[in-house]
C-alpha cells in the first residue's frame, strides 16, 4: 500500500528542480512588486509550497493509465455519493477485533483504514499554508480546501478532463469530506505554529529599501522584459524597411521613456526599480549616456555587424567580427568583476554618474 503513494513522491522529487526554475521569475517578480525586495524565508516558504502541490497532485493522479484510449473500470459507477461510506469499508476489511487493544496496530496495514489517513493528510499543509502565509480566515480555508478537494476529484473522474477516453479513478463524496477535514486541521495546527515561527507581518520592519542593492538577477529580469518588448517592435519595422529601426526604437524606448516616466522602462517598473542621478530629478544627460553606452554603442556594434555582412567584404566582416568578440569579452570580464567586487560599478553607471535604486511604495503612490 505504501509502495502506491512512494511511486508519486519520487515523480515529485524529480520534477520538482524543472520546476523551480519555471516558477523562479513569477515568484521573484511577485516579491518585488509586494516587497520590494526578495525576502529568503518567504521564497523557502513558496518553494516548499510548490513541492507540496507538485506532491498532491502526482499522488492523486499517478500512476497514469498505459494509453489515452483505456478500458473502463469494472464498476457500477464512477460516483461514490454516499457520505461516510468509509466507515462501512474500514469494518468489512479490517482484521482489527476491536475488543483487543493489541490488534489496533493492525490497522496502519490495512488498505481501507490507510486512504482515510491519506485523504486527511493530503490537505493539511493546505490548509496550513493558509493560514500562516496567506493569512485567510477559517472560512476561506474551508471554501479553498473544498475547492481543491473537488478540483482532485473532478480531475480524476473526467479522465484528466478527456484527454482519457474514461475515467480511471472513483469520484468519492468521502475524499470530499477527509480532504476538507485535512484543510481545517492543517488551518488549526497553523494557529499552533505560528507562535513558535517568524511572524511574516513582521519581516520587513527592519528593512530599509533605500540602502538595498539591486541585485544582478533583478537588473537581468528587468532586461529581459524590455527586450521582450523591444526586439518584436524592431523586427516589425525592419520588415517594414524602416531604415535605423534598431536606433529609432531603443532611442525613444531607452533614452525618451525612461527620461519621461522618472527613470523606469516598463521592465524596470516590473521589478520595482529606477534609474536615479546625481540630483533629485533625473536629467536627460544621465540617461542618454548610461544607456547609450549600453544600448546604442554596445548594441549598436551588434547591429552594424548585418550591415557589414551585406557589404561583402570579407576582410571587413573579418575584422568587424573580431572586434565585436573583443568588445564582448571585455564587457563580460567587467560584469565579472563587478560581481566579485561589489564596490565597483558598472561602466555605463559610473560614467553616467547614475544607479539603479528600488522604489519605496510612496514612490509608486506618487507616480501612478
Amino acid at each position: 500500500m505504501l509502495e502506491a503513494y512512494l511511486f508519486p513522491i519520487s515523480y515529485a522529487f524529480l520534477t520538482f528542480p524543472i520546476a523551480a526554475l519555471l516558477c523562479a521569475v513569477p515568484f521573484l517578480i511577485v516579491q518585488y512588486r509586494k516587497y520590494g525586495y526578495f525576502n529568503k524565508f518567504r521564497g523557502f516558504l513558496l518553494y516548499l509550497f510548490l513541492l507540496y502541490m507538485m506532491n498532491a497532485v502526482y499522488l492523486v493522479l499517478l500512476p497514469l493509465p498505459a494509453s489515452r484510449h483505456n478500458a473502463p473500470m469494472n464498476v457500477v459507477s464512477v460516483m461514490q455519493w454516499i457520505p461516510l461510506n468509509f466507515i462501512q469499508d474500514i469494518l468489512k476489511e479490517t482484521k482489527v477485533v476491536w475488543r483487543e487493544p493489541s490488534t489496533y496496530m493492525l490497522l496502519f496495514k490495512e488498505r481501507a483504514f490507510l486512504q482515510v489517513v491519506f485523504n486527511v493528510f493530503l490537505v493539511v499543509p493546505f490548509g496550513m499554508f493558509l493560514r500562516y502565509y496567506v493569512r485567510t480566515t477559517w472560512i476561506t480555508c474551508l471554501v479553498a480546501s473544498v475547492g481543491l478537494s473537488l478540483f482532485f476529484e473532478v480531475t480524476q473522474v473526467t479522465g484528466i478532463y478527456g484527454f482519457y477516453d474514461y475515467p480511471y479513478r472513483l469520484f468519492d463524496v468521502d475524499d470530499l469530506l477527509l480532504n476538507t477535514m485535512g484543510g481545517m486541521v492543517g488551518f488549526m495546527l497553523a494557529g499552533w505554529m505560528k507562535n513558535h515561527l517568524p511572524r511574516l507581518d513582521r519581516l520587513d520592519e527592519k528593512v530599509d529599501l533605500s540602502q538595498k542593492r539591486v541585485s544582478y538577477t533583478r537588473r537581468t529580469i528587468a532586461f529581459c522584459m524590455d527586450g521582450a518588448i523591444v526586439l518584436p517592435l524592431i523586427g516589425v519595422l525592419t520588415v517594414l524597411n524602416l531604415k535605423g529601426a534598431y536606433f529609432i526604437v531603443v532611442i525613444a524606448y531607452y533614452i525618451v521613456l525612461p527620461y519621461m516616466m522618472q527613470g523606469q522602462t516598463l521592465g524596470t517598473w516590473i521589478v520595482r526599480v529606477q534609474i536615479r542621478g546625481a540630483g533629485e530629478h533625473l536629467k536627460l544627460k544621465e540617461v542618454m549616456i548610461r544607456n547609450g553606452l549600453l544600448y546604442v554603442v554596445w548594441g549598436g556594434f551588434h547591429v552594424l555587424l548585418i550591415t557589414v555582412n551585406t557589404a561583402g567584404s570579407q576582410i571587413l566582416l573579418v575584422m568587424y567580427v573580431i572586434g565585436v568578440v573583443l568588445l564582448d569579452g571585455a564587457v563580460f570580464l567587467h560584469v565579472l568583476l563587478c560581481l566579485i567586487y561589489r564596490d565597483r560599478k558598472l561602466l555605463h553607471e559610473a560614467k553616467s554618474g547614475t544607479r539603479l535604486a528600488i522604489v519605496d511604495n510612496h514612490s509608486i503612490n506618487k507616480a501612478g
